[in-house]
C-alpha cells in the first residue's frame, strides 16, 4: 500500500467520524484547495502528513470518542510509606489495560509520537482490503487443517 492510499483511507475514515478534511487543509497548511486526490498528494509527497497525524482535529475525529481502547501499562517502580511507618519500594508488573475514554485520542497521539514510524502506528488502526483477505485465507487455512485431523 502506497502512502497516498494509507492518507486516503486515514482521511476517509476521519472524515465519516466528522473530519473537516478542506477546513483543515486550508486552515492549517494555507495552501489553496484544488481537490481532495491534489491535497492528500501534496500530504503524502512533501511529508506534510505528520501535520494531519498529529493535528488535534484529525485525531479526535479519528478516535472516536468512547471507542474501547487496550493498551499496556509498563512496571512500574516507587516507593512510599508502608502501614508500620517504614518507606518501602513497590514493584509494579506490567499490565494490559482496556478502557473506554472521551479523550482515547490524546492517549494516541502520545504513543504514535513515542512510534518509529507514525505512518505504521496509524495503519494498526485501519481495516482494509487486504487484512481480510489474508484474515480470510487464515481462516480456511484452519478449517483446512481441522478437517484434516478429523479423518
Amino acid at each position: 500500500m502506497t502512502r497516498f492510499e494509507l492518507l486516503q483511507l486515514l482521511v476517509g475514515q476521519a472524515r465519516n467520524n466528522g473530519f473537516e478534511f478542506r477546513k483543515w487543509y486550508v486552515g492549517k497548511l494555507g495552501i489553496p484547495w484544488k481537490n481532495a486526490r491534489e491535497a492528500l498528494e501534496t500530504l503524502a509527497a512533501e511529508r506534510r502528513y505528520y501535520a494531519l497525524l498529529f493535528s488535534h482535529e484529525f485525531a479526535s475525529s479519528f478516535w472516536k470518542p468512547g471507542e474501547l481502547m487496550t493498551f499496556q501499562v509498563p512496571t512500574q517502580t516507587f516507593t512510599r510509606r508502608m502501614a508500620d511507618g517504614t518507606i518501602g519500594t513497590v514493584q509494579r508488573k506490567a499490565y494490559t489495560r482496556r478502557s473506554t475514554r472521551d479523550d482515547a485520542w490524546r492517549y494516541h497521539l502520545r504513543e504514535m509520537a513515542l512510534a518509529e514510524e507514525p505512518l505504521r502506528y496509524m495503519r494498526r488502526y485501519l481495516r482494509v482490503a487486504d487484512d481480510l483477505e489474508e484474515e480470510g485465507e487464515q481462516e480456511i487455512r484452519i478449517e483446512a487443517s481441522g478437517t484434516d485431523d478429523e479423518s
